[in-house]
């Protein structure tokens, strides 16, 4: 092969793999919720949190890892949306923003306003969580670690607790329970005391078969499982967490 036809067979390959990425960019939705949300669904104050070493999994575009490292605690977000970059991260957040509010305009219904006292605000709320993210992605990439669940990168009981917001029960109709299992598994392995999810409920306010196969799970390996009433009621019947807790550490 001729050094021309080589260059060409690169050049094919580079523009190939960029059309691969752009393709899973667009399968990302990427908007997140603020540290004031994070603070309500999960039943948290900055004195519990004070110190610790946190994990949000998946990050997304929200700002709590942003806010929480002001306070002092070490955290890191973790997210597939990750290996994009984060310019183009910030686009996809601005139109996916537009595509969500059209969507609740027209499903006003299915939510409970008084979170939000209207679309526009919760824009606002979005907007502001995506600013945030972005905001702290550009100056402190290190702290926003590109991932592929169910496996992560992280040291066995890295962070004292796990944080998990909108991934696992929210997508039970396209993630089996075997991956909700390996995920938590592998968010077992790398926490130390607490893992936290929000909501227990699927896209359409159902609770899923997943919530009582997780918690059937969590025992059989040594640990807890609390569902308390969260601070935070958006999504009809979305207003509960899982607390996880380790027994071997209590």
């Amino acid at each position: 092969m001729s050094r021309a036809e080589k260059s060409k067979e690169l050049e094919e390959k580079q523009v190939h793999a960029l059309e691969e990425a752009e393709k899973r960019l667009e399968r990302i939705v990427f908007i997140g919720r603020t540290f004031d949300e994070y603070m309500r669904m999960f039943d948290l104050d900055e004195n519990t949190i004070s110190g610790l070493s946190i994990l949000d999994c998946p990050g997304g575009a929200c700002s709590f890892t942003a806010v929480a490292r002001k306070l002092g605690c070490e955290v890191l977000a973790a997210d597939i949306a990750y290996y994009h970059d984060t310019e183009k991260l910030y686009e996809k957040g601005i139109q996916d923003i537009v595509h969500a509010m059209e969507h609740v305009e027209t499903e006003k219904e299915r939510y409970i306003w008084t979170e939000f006292l209207s679309v526009e605000n919760l824009r606002a709320e979005r907007n502001k969580a995506l600013q945030d993210c972005v905001s702290d992605m550009r100056l402190h990439p290190e702290r926003y670690i590109p991932v592929t669940l169910p496996s992560l990168p992280f040291q066995t009981e890295q962070f004292d607790m796990t944080l998990s917001a909108h991934f696992l029960f929210t997508y039970a109709d396209k993630l089996d329970i075997q991956f909700h299992l390996e995920t938590l598994r592998e968010l077992f392995r790398v926490t130390r005391t607490e893992v936290r999810i929000f909501p227990l409920v699927d896209q359409s306010g159902r609770i899923p078969e997943q919530v009582d196969k997780l918690v059937d799970f969590a025992h059989t390996v040594g640990w807890t499982a609390e569902i308390k009433t969260a601070h935070y009621h958006f999504q009809k019947n979305a207003d509960h967490m899982l607390i996880f807790r380790n027994t071997h550490h209590n």
